[in-house]
């Protein structure tokens, strides 16, 4: 394999590496999300093949997001020792094998210990791809960037809906994990395509103990973060995870139509997260994902009240323009506000943090349903989220616009 100097040398041309890239990690996002997601849209399935509960699938989900800091550990670590590119690669390939494995699952048992390592390498894939992005980005595009690369979660989930329509009723749920083979065919593009970040040569320290100091020398703002991602992943998973058989469950909504209406509020999440991402480099970045969080609370009545298949539609494609708004800024925040050094580990280990504390959420909000009825658990719980969670960023620090690499011959003029 090339030394990373030489595959920056090759992918010299800036325009070309960015387009490369921002696909590479858009791409390994979005199957990744989907691969996450279709679990969510086949829960009554795996009821019925694995003759459990619905709550012990649900724990399924739990488990595979409480294991996401492993992966963003050990995946952020080698990237940024040995190269985002490499790391990439081998995150793609490692999820992509577990995916498939699930499929072949003959219980229960080996079911949820294969989704906790496919927790693993879905960790991995968002810290190294998104500093892989956001150092090649050109400044003036960080903020647009960043909210098409996290637009490939909602495509994901939005590709998850159309396969339970789809495939799900015609080849049975087993189909829907064997689908997981697809992304490996994207580490051969990772492989002919994408050029090592120059940011990552500039900075990349001598030593894991180097890298582990730096963390750990900069705690405070580490802490940060991880409380930010942690109302974050409450504000996500809160919405979304449970949405389907919420609006199946309270509103008595066709299966059908509820994959129909995941497409469309997922749709309303890429948008969200391209218009308020862009947004964000003339507003900034806590400014920008505040006004997309005042969206998502005013519209919390009809998201979760609405009396009409209508306006639950129009709640839900509202609510996720301002989730999913507020998310496509945190790819550039988030490595914006970290060090120059450790941002394959240190981003990606406070957003998956985020994960494991935020982890249980699924699990609370079935638990409050049993108290307060399906509609007052998750409203009641994303109010309660989206003020802290405002609250938090409105406190907390921003570097928009901070130069990733330090050689003036290596950045694009502003426009």
């Amino acid at each position: 394999m090339p030394s990373p100097e030489a595959q920056i040398e090759k992918g010299s041309g800036l325009k070309r590496a960015h387009v490369h890239a921002v696909i590479a990690c858009f791409l390994g996002w979005t199957l990744d999300a989907f691969d996450f997601f279709v679990v969510v849209f086949m829960m009554d399935h795996l009821v019925t093949q694995f003759s459990v509960t619905k709550a012990e699938v649900v724990l399924t989900l739990t488990w595979t997001l409480a294991m996401r800091p492993v992966g963003a550990f050990l995946f952020g670590l080698f990237a940024d020792r040995h190269g985002r590119r490499v790391a990439l690669i081998s995150n793609v390939t490692f999820y992509s094998l577990i995916e498939v494995l699930c499929g072949f699952s003959p219980n229960f048992t080996v079911f949820i210990i294969l989704r906790g390592l496919y927790g693993i390498g879905m960790g991995g894939e968002w810290g190294v791809g998104a500093s892989l992005a956001m150092e090649v980005a050109p400044k003036r595009w960080r903020g647009i960037l960043s909210g098409i690369l996290q637009s490939g979660y909602s495509i994901g989930y939005l590709l998850a809906a159309i396969a339970a329509r789809f495939v799900l009723p015609t080849l049975g749920w087993r189909w829907m994990f064997w689908m997981g083979a697809i992304p490996a065919l994207l580490a051969l593009y990772i492989r002919a395509k994408v050029p090592e970040s120059k940011a990552w040569i500039e900075h990349r320290e001598v030593s894991v103990g180097a890298i582990l100091r730096t963390v750990a020398s900069h705690w405070k703002n580490f802490l940060y973060l991880v409380a930010m991602m942690t109302l974050m992943m409450f504000l996500s998973h809160g919405t979304q995870d449970l949405y389907p058989d919420f609006l199946m469950t309270a509103h008595h909504v066709a299966t059908k139509t509820v994959s129909d209406l995941a497409v469309l509020y997922n749709l309303g999440a890429v948008l969200g997260a391209i218009v308020f991402g862009h947004f964000s480099e003339r507003l900034g970045r806590r400014r920008s994902m505040i006004a997309a969080l005042a969206l998502s609370l005013v519209v919390i009545p009809m998201w979760s009240f609405g009396g009409s298949v209508a306006v639950l539609a129009t709640g839900a494609f509202l609510m996720q323009v301002g989730v999913q708004g507020a998310w496509g800024i945190i790819p550039a925040h988030l490595n914006e506000l970290s060090p120059d050094t450790v941002r394959g580990l240190l981003p990606g280990l406070a957003y998956q943090l985020g994960i494991l504390f935020a982890a249980p959420t699924n699990t609370i909000e079935y638990a409050l349903r049993d108290l307060v009825g399906y509609r007052w658990a998750i409203a009641g719980f994303e109010l309660a989220v989206i003020l802290i969670g405002g609250t938090i960023i409105a406190l907390g620090p921003e570097r928009h616009g901070k130069d990733f690499v330090r050689t003036p011959a290596t950045e694009e003029p502003s426009a």
